[in-house]
């Protein structure tokens, strides 16, 4: 680690006037408990370099508070100044932060923060050495536009993750970017949140989650099937290479995330080593042996916000004599030094386990390098790097960047490849009689196996399963039957045909990736049309309606035979030319008016006309009811005869089952995935009769 600036040491020698004790305080919280470790660590490492602060020994003094509790975290702060402390490093807990950088301000003790922070401010004590937020922000920008993204998502797990990702978004609120905006699900279960996704059809993602609940966000997401070769994550956490990324190194996904931590800095190996011997020597339960490359980037920032602070320290006092102060919340005191030192730290460049440290002229640490890391089948790799002078530079070309799985050697190789004769994978040819081995076969799975041999240099042969079965397990035994059973068996190395992938086969087989997928269809005979029945003219009205008709047509005749008798107009002189006639008639007879009435309904008309007003009211409502009828009747007779009724034979599987006497028989291929799936699925079903589906399937395939 070096100390940029210009010394002449050939005329100067360094007088260091500092105190043979300096102390410097710690506010870690108790979930946080490997940061007091981590300081304690440091110190020890300063104290144990000769190269610098020979008579001076750095003093590590750690005090537990809560996460939220800024009254306690006050009185913390002043027993620690209290004591003479020059500087204050922590909490990470952003309430409590706050807090203390305006007490270090009011009294001038330089604070220093590792966390991430939006809201930094310039004049403050405040040292953050953590990458300036908007910086990082354009980080994760240039990978999207590396990987040429128009469409992702943006997926946070809380309020402060949001605040990261609105810096990213903020840079692609213009088109022709599409972002969609998500939060994971609160608690333990964020499948509903990537079955949205899936649903949605959200390939690209940009994912941001603390370190400690990635593993199980990219476990619910590979559970859902979100993940994939058309699946990319860029991982926001710098402890992204700390997870335990093992199961997900064969799915294909392109998971991208960031490193700060060079395994290989010799800064990075005497912490690892001082760290291990720190755990064996104390016995410290909660802690754990580390190694390089599982090193947190909380643990390498505060290491280097030590060495930073104490370097500075040092160098400060060959040009200013500085001593401790032993300072009191109850009276305005303050530190002269404080500000000076401050200034110096943020002047000053060293390199540490991040990387080079170094700030601008804002004080915010916008100048840093970070390695771009990716998950390949060999495990993590790094693609490249980027850094605040220079950007995004990939190391990995276009085509070293997708390693290869070892494959074993197929070359010479003759395996037994088993197959059955089905239309159109496998069949024989027309002329069999005149070929012999290979060549009396052909279909598509024949194909694929002799272009599998061209490109692969193997040889092949060709052995029928007669009885055309998959294979099954036997329940007592496990031995497989069938195609599967011979390959598991040795008989045979290969089979290519119409076998379905099932969990159960996984189990004991490899499969390759599919090159046919099919669905499982219900096939059967369409019913014919049946000839219309005499009767088939009154279809287009319910029994109920025509019954309502009638009823309407008898009282419509009685109701007009009354109305007749009683108006007088209705009675007529049956002679004209009898002036003084002796009776009269009355055309609305019982058999009149039923005839009248008929006559509406079917529209015919008739010599009996009504006279007075009330039976020509009376006609004029029925007949405007009967020319709706009539209307109403004709519609739907024609759709009645010009369209095909639907016959529904069965409608659920228990419907076939429950067959007394069987009519439609029904079946699947014998020992195939369907006929087992019907058979261990769904004799659980209330009122299956499992038996009988049995039998038919038995009899049937």
């Amino acid at each position: 680690m070096f100390l940029t600036g210009v010394y002449v040491l050939s005329l100067f020698t360094f007088v260091v006037t500092l105190p043979s004790e300096l102390r410097i305080g710690g506010l870690f919280e108790s979930i946080h408990g490997f940061h007091g470790a981590a300081f304690n660590v440091t110190a020890e490492i300063i104290n144990e370099d000769q190269s610098f602060m020979k008579d001076v020994r750095l003093e590590a003094q750690i005090e537990t508070v809560p996460p939220y509790d800024s009254f306690v975290v006050a009185e913390k702060v002043c027993e620690l100044v209290s004591t003479g402390v020059v500087g204050i490093f922590g909490p990470q807990s952003s309430d409590t932060t706050d807090h203390v950088q305006s007490m270090c301000d009011t009294m001038e003790i330089p604070h220093l923060a590792y966390r991430w922070d939006s809201r930094q401010r310039r004049g403050s004590c405040l040292v953050n050495l953590f990458p300036y937020p908007p910086v990082l922000a354009k980080v994760y920008a240039d990978i999207v536009g590396e990987f040429q993204w128009k469409t992702f998502t943006l997926l946070y797990a809380d309020d402060e993750g949001l605040l990261r990702l609105n810096e990213l978004l903020k840079l692609f609120t213009m088109k022709p970017y599409h972002v969609t905006v998500r939060q994971l699900d609160e608690g333990l279960d964020y499948r509903e949140t990537f079955l949205k996704m899936k649903k949605n059809g959200e390939k690209n993602i940009v994912l941001d989650c603390p370190a400690y609940i990635l593993y199980d966000v990219l476990m619910h997401a590979q559970q859902v099937g979100v993940m994939g070769d058309d699946v990319s994550y860029i991982i926001t956490t710098l402890d992204f290479t700390t997870i335990d990324l093992e199961p997900f190194r064969y799915s294909g996904t392109n998971i991208t995330g960031l490193r700060m931590v060079d395994p290989e800095n010799e800064s990075v190996g005497k912490f690892v080593e001082v760290w291990n011997k720190h755990v064996a020597e104390n016995g410290d339960e909660e802690l754990e042996e580390i190694t390089a490359e599982n090193i947190s980037v909380e643990q390498a920032l505060l290491h280097d916000a030590v060495q930073l602070f104490t370097r500075s320290l040092y160098y400060l006092d060959n040009s200013t004599e500085i001593q401790s102060k032993i300072l009191s919340c109850e009276k305005q005191s303050n530190w002269e030094h404080g500000y000076s030192l401050i200034n110096y730290m943020k002047m000053s460049e060293i390199t540490g386990m991040t990387g080079v440290i170094k700030f601008d002229h804002e004080g915010f640490r916008s100048n840093f390098m970070l390695d771009l890391i990716e998950l390949t089948f060999n495990g993590l790799r790094k693609k490249g790097s980027w850094n605040s002078s220079e950007g995004l530079n990939l190391t990995l070309a276009a085509g070293e960047d997708t390693p290869q799985v070892e494959v074993m050697s197929l070359q010479n190789k003759t395996f037994i490849v088993m197959i059955a004769l089905t239309h159109p994978y496998g069949m024989l040819k027309e002329n069999k009689n005149s070929l012999v081995g290979n060549d009396r076969f052909e279909g598509l799975g024949i194909d694929i196996i002799h272009e599998l041999s061209l490109i692969n240099g193997f040889n092949y042969t060709f052995k029928v399963q007669e009885d055309k079965s998959s294979g099954n397990p036997n329940p007592k035994t496990g031995k497989w039957s069938g195609m599967l059973g011979e390959v598991l068996d040795d008989r045979a190395q290969l089979a290519i045909a119409d076998i379905t992938i099932t969990r159960e086969r996984e189990k004991d087989v490899d499969f390759t990736s599919p090159f046919m997928n099919l669905g499982i269809s219900i096939l059967y005979k369409k019913p014919q049309k049946t000839p219309p029945s005499l009767f088939s003219f009154l279809s287009p009205f319910s029994p109920e309606v025509w019954w309502y008709v009638i009823a309407a047509y008898i009282g419509v005749s009685l109701l007009l035979f009354v109305m007749a008798r009683i108006s007088p107009l209705e009675w007529t002189n049956p002679y004209p030319c009898i002036e003084e006639p002796e009776s009269l008639e009355n055309q609305f007879s019982l058999n009149n008016s039923f005839w009248f009435s008929l006559g509406s309904i079917l529209q015919q008309g008739s010599e009996i006309a009504p006279i007075a007003t009330s039976t020509r009211l009376a006609a004029s409502v029925w007949w405007f009811f009967t020319l709706i009828m009539v209307s109403s009747y004709t519609a739907n007779l024609a759709a009645f005869l010009t369209v095909e009724g639907k016959s529904v034979a069965f409608k659920s599987i228990e419907d076939l089952a429950n067959q007394n006497p069987p009519v439609i028989k029904f079946g699947a291929k014998k020992g195939g995935s369907t006929a087992n799936f019907f058979r261990y699925n769904f004799f659980t079903l209330e009122g299956f009769k499992f038996i009988h589906i049995s039998e038919n399937l038995a009899v049937h395939a």
